[in-house]
């Protein structure tokens, strides 16, 4: 057949065929969808930093961009809570790709504090002693180059500083405030990797300790790999199922609520095995995230093999999403699958918080006691989750603010206990530290304190906000074993304390850094909201439980 022929064959079928309609300009609310759209802007500023200021000045510039940037998109969240859109105006925004109700602006409000403090503990550079006349900060002179070798040492003595790290955190902040507020499977799985596969690379380039750190990174990228493999199946699955990736059709056709079938899909429709395949695959990814047994192997590894400011920030900023992510999914997508994921997270929150309490005892470096400590507390989140109650999730919304700054907090404070490694992480060096540094192991008392629930801490009011919800969902039985492993998990916080107070300090143990007034901010900030939410907690769980409705 020529190709005229075909020509005309292609002409004569557009013209029978009905009239092209006109394609759609999608409909943006670039206002209710502002904090993200700041924090991505001041990403790709960021970027260009890199790539057209001079080496000299880049620092200064990364770090006034990221503060403005995130202190902004903070300004525009309380803008939009105050214009009532966590209540009465909650809708579902971006052609149905993002929700703007309570708990997004809650949980992005959350993650942008944790991520103005993360930039602080990024930006520290008076812990190390000066290299060739240089202030250094925790991360790779060169990353790219390869630990020990020629150009890394041409490196330090030059000056150079990774000051690539700050637009990958706004990326990964970026990411992480999407990802709570995904509407539909798609999203949420975009969200995912804009969040993961920064903090993989942040992981990476720790200065102190190269080869450690780029372990930590490979086992965290593949171990992410493979979760984000499930997730994304499962969305496949759940595609399957519902004939489409909106939660709320999604939720439709699982209580069997849906009008309009297509017919290429109503054969798998309503296939019970693809949606509950799909769900636990969706499930199990952020399980991953979250660091739940058993998706919790990389967090020890991955916790001690990081810089220490990353893996502050990680461990506080990456719960907070995928929590906010989970709660999403199970509270709006699948809440008619209640009596088949309810016993599944029951087991799952129960090794967790055994495992996490337990395994902690046997651990003799700080940043691996406080990443088994973060899979402990994980397990009470979870019990907040299973209440399946308002109450439920205004707690864990509690819970997420109050762990985020202590976490944080802590994590600050063991940057600032060094020897001629760097930073002294083996508990065997913290003898005696409240001898020599009293203040610094007063603070890192009242953060083990938290963690351990301790009365008149954030700790104690998160976790009671949160066995109460439990309780009062059914989940008794769940409490009694939470309240067993806080006892467990106090035994090891305490006796940090104990080391820190009762121990005699060694003639050659470590020093106190004296940092500057950017790691002393996340600190104090630390302290005051774990004594504030643990002293007079009631407007905090006010403002939670006001912002613990989803809207569908």
């Amino acid at each position: 057949m020529s190709a005229s022929a075909v020509h005309s064959l292609w002409t004569t079928a557009a013209t029978a065929a009905e009239p092209i309609s006109k394609i759609d300009a999608p409909k943006i609310e670039y206002a209710q969808l502002s904090p993200t759209l700041i924090v991505i802007g001041a990403a790709v500023v960021g970027v260009l930093v890199e790539a057209f200021v001079p080496r000299k000045s880049r620092y200064y510039a990364q770090v006034f961009v990221a503060v403005v940037a995130l202190t902004a998109a903070f300004s525009a969240v309380v803008a939009l809570a105050a214009s009532g859109y966590g209540t009465t105006k909650a809708h579902i925004a971006a052609m149905g790709a993002i929700a703007v109700d309570g708990p997004a602006l809650f949980l992005q409000g959350t993650i942008l504090l944790a991520g103005i403090l993360g930039v602080f503990t990024f930006a520290e550079r008076r812990l190390d002693p000066e290299a060739h006349g240089n202030r250094v900060d925790a991360f790779a002179a060169q990353a790219s180059s390869v630990p020990g070798s020629d150009s890394e040492k041409a490196a330090v003595k030059a000056g150079f500083t990774t000051t690539e790290v700050f637009p990958l955190l706004l990326f990964a902040i970026s990411g992480m405030l999407v990802f709570p507020s995904a509407n539909d499977l798609l999203t949420l799985f975009v969200a995912l990797e804009v969040f993961s596969l920064p903090l993989y690379l942040l992981c990476a380039v720790a200065r102190r300790k190269r080869l450690m750190s780029q372990e930590a990174a490979v086992k965290y990228f593949l171990l992410g790999a493979f979760a984000s493999a499930f997730t994304l199946f499962g969305i496949a699955l759940l595609y399957g199922y519902a004939g489409s990736v909106s939660y709320a059709t999604i939720a439709h056709v699982v209580d069997g609520t849906v009008t309009n079938v297509d017919p290429a899909l109503a054969g798998t429709m309503g296939n019970d095995v693809l949606l509950l395949m799909g769900m636990a695959l969706v499930v199990m990814g952020l399980l991953f995230k979250v660091g739940a047994v058993p998706f919790h192997m990389w967090t020890p590894d991955v916790y001690q093999g990081a810089p220490t400011p990353v893996t502050g920030f990680m461990a506080a900023a990456t719960k907070v999403a995928a929590f906010g992510a989970l709660l999403r999914l199970l509270y709006v997508v699948l809440p008619g699958m209640r009596w088949d994921w309810r016993p599944v997270m029951w087991a799952v929150a129960i090794v967790t918080m055994l495992g996490g309490a337990i395994v902690a005892i046997t651990q003799t470096d700080i940043k691996r006691l406080l990443a088994y400590s973060s899979i402990a507390h994980a397990g009470f989140i979870l019990a907040g989750v299973i209440a399946t109650s308002p109450d439920g999730v205004s707690s864990v919304l509690f819970y997420l603010g109050a762990y985020s700054f202590v976490t944080i907090g802590a994590f600050a404070v063991v940057t600032l206990v060094r020897d001629a490694g760097g930073e002294a992480t083996h508990l065997s060096k913290w003898a005696g530290l409240g001898r020599r540094s009293p203040l610094v192991a007063a603070v890192f008392a009242v953060f083990l304190l938290a963690f351990a629930g301790i009365p008149l801490t954030s700790g104690f009011a998160g976790k009671f906000a949160v066995f109460r919800a439990a309780a009062e969902g059914g989940a008794g039985v769940l409490v009694v074993i939470g309240v067993i492993s806080s006892a467990i998990a106090a035994f090891f916080y305490i006796r940090v304390i104990v080391l820190m107070f009762f121990s005699e300090p060694k003639p050659d143990g470590p020093t106190v850094a004296v940092p500057s007034p950017l790691t002393m901010t996340a600190i104090a900030a630390g302290v005051a909201v774990t004594l504030v939410l643990g002293v007079a907690p009631q407007y905090f769980l006010n403002l939670a439980s006001q912002a613990g409705v989803f809207v569908r």
